[in-house]
């Protein structure tokens, strides 16, 4: 498996897999063809099918007219290449039009950028294991923890990284509580973090609390979708989740900063091993696979911050993702709006529910995170491409597109 830092990427909205890799497939491709008179960019399938509201076509353009040549956009929503359904064309062209060079590019989730098979400019593979019963068998023979596995994997240095994760989490929750008002785009959403945070006061303990994380995951999930600056959580859509209950628990119970930092190595552990065995593009395996995956993320910190054992964390991630299973990727009007923000909210308090409900057991369950992990895979291919990411069933389909 690759670094954690796959999983954590900092950068702005509002979609990993349709804004932060497309400009990087920009960047890379201008890189080599910085002399073209002009390129051609074909989007296809669920590119190509929510690009707009996801400001694809704008990613990329602002990269390559740095050149000051024109940039034309294709849109092929109903075309889907075999490799993954994020695929994109560049092509540079000569004075006269013509194609001189062309590349192909896929946007496999969480801003990555593979070649078919390919990928590129990332980073080495540097985890020996690649599933969580081996990991969990690993930490439970030698006595160390999940976030000891990372540090041996990742060197100290991924403390430093996780502490600038970290901070861009806090900086985006307390930045999306100050701001109120209309989220662009057509569907005109009003923000509501600011509001659920101050009426959380009005109540008892309890209901405090639920109120305070639905406001901190609100309140990341809406500077996404504004084109603020997040983190990847495991992608752009669910990076709501993660922060929601680390914040929440940090501002609770006062932990110390290294304490979160090994949380938030656990929870990108767990992403890890999702992303390498199967997907976290909602377009490859629907919702499941960014919101679930976020939700199992967030369950593993929180149960690593309050004392869980291995096979607790692993039950605690495993429930949080279960119980997302099948979940489609259906944005209205392509935009990571409706449904996604409020189920950014709803995957924080159910990944506190996770870690509860696991630390009532041993942490011995009869279905393994690896095993859940192998069959979101196959439930996610067996979805109809209308409820991945292409606004096309589901929510989406009683709404025109951009």
């Amino acid at each position: 498996m690759k670094s954690i830092r796959e999983i954590y990427r900092i950068g702005t909205g509002p979609s990993s897999s349709h804004t932060m890799g497309p400009r990087r497939a920009a960047e890379i491709f201008l890189s080599s063809h910085h002399n073209a008179a002009g390129y051609e960019v074909v989007l296809y399938g669920s590119l190509a099918a929510t690009g707009k509201g996801h400001m694809t076509d704008a990613a990329i353009i602002d990269v390559l007219s740095k050149t000051e040549m024109p940039v034309n956009i294709v849109w092929k929503p109903d075309v889907f290449l075999p490799y993954h359904p994020n695929a994109m064309t560049f092509r540079s062209l000569d004075a006269m039009g013509f194609p001189t060079d062309e590349m192909t590019f896929y946007s496999v989730g969480g801003g990555a950028i593979e070649e078919e098979g390919k990928p590129l400019a990332g980073s080495p593979e540097i985890y020996n294991l690649d599933s969580l019963t081996e990991i969990m068998e690993y930490c439970e023979r030698t006595g160390h923890s999940y976030w000891e596995y990372v540090e041996q994997c990742e060197g100290p240095g991924i403390w430093d990284y996780l502490h600038d994760v970290w901070e861009a989490m806090k900086a985006a929750v307390e930045r999306g509580l100050q701001h109120e008002g209309r989220l662009p785009g057509p569907l005109n959403l009003q923000r509501k973090a600011n509001s659920y945070y101050v009426k959380a006061g009005g109540y008892r303990d309890n209901l405090q609390s639920r109120g305070r994380v639905f406001a901190y995951a609100l309140a990341v999930s809406e500077e996404n979708a504004s084109g603020g600056t997040i983190v990847t959580a495991p992608t752009c859509g669910s990076c709501g989740v993660v922060p929601g209950v680390l914040y929440h628990i940090w501002k609770s119970r006062q932990f110390p900063e290294i304490q979160m930092l090994h949380a938030l190595a656990t929870a990108g552990l767990f992403g890890n091993v999702v992303k390498h065995n199967a997907s976290i593009s909602g377009a490859d395996v629907g919702c499941q696979g960014e919101v679930g995956v976020a939700c199992a993320m967030a369950a593993a910190a929180a149960s690593q911050l309050f004392g869980g054992s291995p096979a607790q964390i692993e039950y605690a991630a495993e429930m949080g993702l279960e119980h997302h299973l099948g979940m489609t990727c259906d944005p209205v009007c392509g935009l990571v709006q409706i449904p996604c923000i409020e189920r950014n909210a709803y995957a924080a308090a159910r990944a506190l529910d996770a870690n509860i409900y696991a630390s009532f057991t041993d942490g011995s369950h009869r279905v393994s995170f690896d095993k859940l992990v192998k069959v979101m895979k196959e439930t996610g291919h067996d979805l109809p491409s209308l409820y991945k990411e292409t606004a096309a069933g589901g929510l989406a389909k009683d709404y025109m597109q951009m």
